[in-house]
């Protein structure tokens, strides 16, 4: 019979091959979430007056082409413009042939040629339009992307819109050798699998040891009587809870908790190595002392977990609260019973023989299951007692307690502007133009800008064109004044409006017009900050970045 012969050994399938080095970034989750996403990218509100030469549209594309070949589920072009010359000096996915043709039409044609896999669809008329027709227009949509400057109508039309949705919205911009984009995210977006660094995660438990981990430890104590070999191969994590039961002896059972403590019980480590070890020398003894600092340190709290579990959504949970808050609270009633969160499970490297590191690890993974276990026992309870009608999928519980250490909620705020922003958005600008190195002037002089092309396009400058050096004084001179409220900020000088001023020549000389290379370079940017908005990992900006082409520096700034 056929089950009689063993099963032939199955390879990776063509979409793990396809899609190798982005899986190990974020894992088949985090790919399921990028191919169950839909993106909408708003590419231009039409020319500006009588010119199209600042409507090239190209950083949003290159967004898009940065999603598309990871295999984003699928994408809508909203673009009112039509291709022009211009156009097809500086966005690659146009050609000669595009000339004169709706430019949302030929943009998504040659995107879905990068990858069969995604959908594609496109409308030829502005965003305003499209959200009258359908109300319901944004709720389809994962991520909007916004590639401006459009109307300052439309932004806060799409942005307000977003916000009740709970969408997360990027307004990006690039003129000449600048650039810009905003994040704003819902009001409460949390995020479990952050990626820290490998070792802030490790959580070896050798102050909190279990029975079981114990019991590993006290199983060298007669290290006299193993031979070289099997000295040299003693995993470090046992030596020094071996260690660590001969120092609390002479210390009134007491573990090492100073600096001095510390550096003698290091000191304890070290002098018991050998010497003379001819079978490799004895590395394991170097492992442990390198340890003893970072890893016998008594648990604590890190102060953004702490954070989330003082909060309203989790202390008081509704038949409307998400999985998060459910597993939040659950985990926050654990840490409260153990005055522990649940343990990772993950071991680091080590030199040991390979039946011993095993034996190991598999101490540590079936205390992290146990964990898990009690946390999902809690999660049921209050499951029950909310008449939730579906179980929190066990993979989630299992990742958000792997990650429980490391867990973030981020309060989005709306894109920041500056002429009618709140108060602390305007103290923070006006303190960063304080600062000779900042790149805020480059900010202003886009925010001019928005506000020039809005003119421009709604017939309040009839017949300025886009680089009226009278207009733009007269913008600066009104958002100078928005900004000069609040007494306690450096107070905005001559130098800091030339400064400003030196920031517009730039946009005004390009008419708006974008350049392709640092159109590709921000729409990478953009591109890393909208995965970690869909695949909910790693850390996503707060909110803003700003990109000096001519000096090639960048800052963030949180407005």
């Amino acid at each position: 019979m056929a089950s009689d012969f063993p099963q032939t050994l199955v390879g990776p399938s063509s979409k793990e091959r396809k899609y190798d080095r982005q899986l190990r970034l974020w894992a088949a989750s985090g790919q399921q979430a990028l191919e169950e996403s839909r993106v909408l990218l708003v590419n231009s509100d039409g020319p500006w007056g009588d010119k199209s030469t600042g409507v090239s549209g190209v950083v949003g594309v290159e967004t898009l082409k940065n999603l598309v070949l990871p295999g984003i589920g699928g994408f809508t072009i909203v673009d009112p413009a039509v291709v022009t010359e211009p156009d097809l000096g500086v966005n690659f996915f146009l050609e000669a042939e595009s000339l004169g043709k709706p430019r949302a039409e030929e943009t998504c044609r040659l995107l879905k040629e990068l990858n069969p896999d995604v959908e594609g669809s496109f409308y030829s008329k502005p965003v305003a339009e499209i959200l009258k027709e359908e109300p319901d227009f944004l709720s389809q949509y994962r991520l909007a992307l916004i590639s401006g400057p459009i109307k300052r109508s439309s932004l806060e039309s799409i942005s307000s819109a977003a916000q009740k949705l709970g969408l997360p919205v990027l307004y990006t911009r690039s003129v000449g050798f600048y650039s810009a984009f905003s994040l704003q995210l819902p009001a409460v977006f949390p995020i479990v699998e952050t990626h820290p660094d490998p070792e802030s995660t490790q959580d070896l438990r050798l102050l909190n040891p279990w029975p079981e981990l114990l019991e590993a430890g006290a199983s060298i104590n007669n290290l006299d009587t193993l031979d070289d070999h099997q000295h040299g191969h003693i995993p470090y994590v046992l030596l020094l809870l071996h260690y660590l039961e001969t120092w609390k002896k002479t210390h009134d059972g007491n573990f090492p908790s100073n600096y001095k403590e510390k550096t003698e019980f290091r000191e304890l480590v070290r002098s018991s190595a050998r010497t003379n070890n001819p079978q490799g020398g004895e590395e394991n003894y170097d492992e442990a002392v390198a340890a003893v600092l970072k890893s016998l340190n008594p648990f604590a709290l890190r102060s953004s977990t702490r954070e989330i579990f003082e909060l309203d959504e989790c202390q008081n949970l509704t038949t409307d609260s998400t999985d998060f808050w459910v597993i939040a609270s659950a985990v926050r009633e654990f840490y409260e019973q153990h005055n522990l969160l649940p343990l990772p499970g993950s071991l680091p490297d080590m030199k040991a023989q390979s039946a011993d590191y095993v034996s190991l690890q598999n101490i540590y993974k079936s205390k992290a299951r146990e964990d898990i276990a009690d946390v999902t026992k809690i999660i049921r309870r209050i499951e029950s007692q909310l008449c939730r009608a579906a179980e929190i999928p066990a993979k989630d519980i299992e990742v958000f307690c792997k990650n429980a250490s490391h867990i973030q909620v981020i309060r989005g705020r709306n894109i920041p502007q500056v002429g009618g922003g709140d108060a602390e958005t305007r103290k923070r600008i006006r303190s960063e133009l304080g600062n000779d190195e900042s790149l805020m002037p480059i900010f202003i002089a886009f925010q001019i800008l928005d506000t020039v092309v809005t003119g421009i396009q709604e017939g309040n400058y009839p017949e300025v064109s886009l680089d009226n050096e009278v207009v733009w004084s007269m913008e600066l001179d009104r958002i100078l004044s928005a900004i000069a409220t609040d007494g306690s900020a450096p107070p905005i000088d001559d130098d800091v409006r030339d400064r400003i001023l030196e920031a517009t020549r730039e946009l005004r000389r390009t008419e708006g017009g974008e350049l392709h290379n640092i159109s590709s370079l921000t729409g990478g940017l953009v591109a890393q900050e909208s995965l970690k908005v869909i695949t909910r990992q790693y850390v996503p900006l707060d909110n803003t970045c700003i990109f000096n082409g001519i000096r090639s520096s960048s800052t963030m700034y949180k407005l």
